[in-house]
């Protein structure tokens, strides 16, 4: 899987594709670290349309994610999760800590 980021306005999308797991650490996060540098970019969107499976590093990853972000005063939220993902996501309690739409 290789992320592909979108920027629009002061939105940046990380759009992922196929299976997100710890094969793609590193380049998601160079991705996301390129969206946090930005100053323009106020929010954060990460892009599960095309995304069939993740595991617990895809998780981890994400809550890594949300700590920079944090850091940044960013926003992020997760976009577009078909029903494995979102399975995944409510058995994890991610909908507590993130924003899901």
């Amino acid at each position: 899987m290789t992320p592909t980021v979108e920027i629009e306005g002061d939105v940046g999308r990380v759009i992922l594709s196929g299976q997100f797991d710890f094969s793609a650490h590193r380049e998601f996060r160079q991705v996301c670290e390129t969206l946090i540098a930005n100053p323009s970019v106020k929010e954060v969107l990460v892009d599960f349309q095309n995304v069939n499976y993740l595991d617990s590093s895809a998780l981890g990853m994400l809550l890594l994610l949300k700590e920079k972000i944090g850091v940044a005063n960013k926003s992020l939220a997760l976009v577009n999760c078909r029903d494995t993902v979102k399975q995944v996501l409510e058995i994890a309690c991610f909908g507590k800590i993130f924003t899901i739409r």
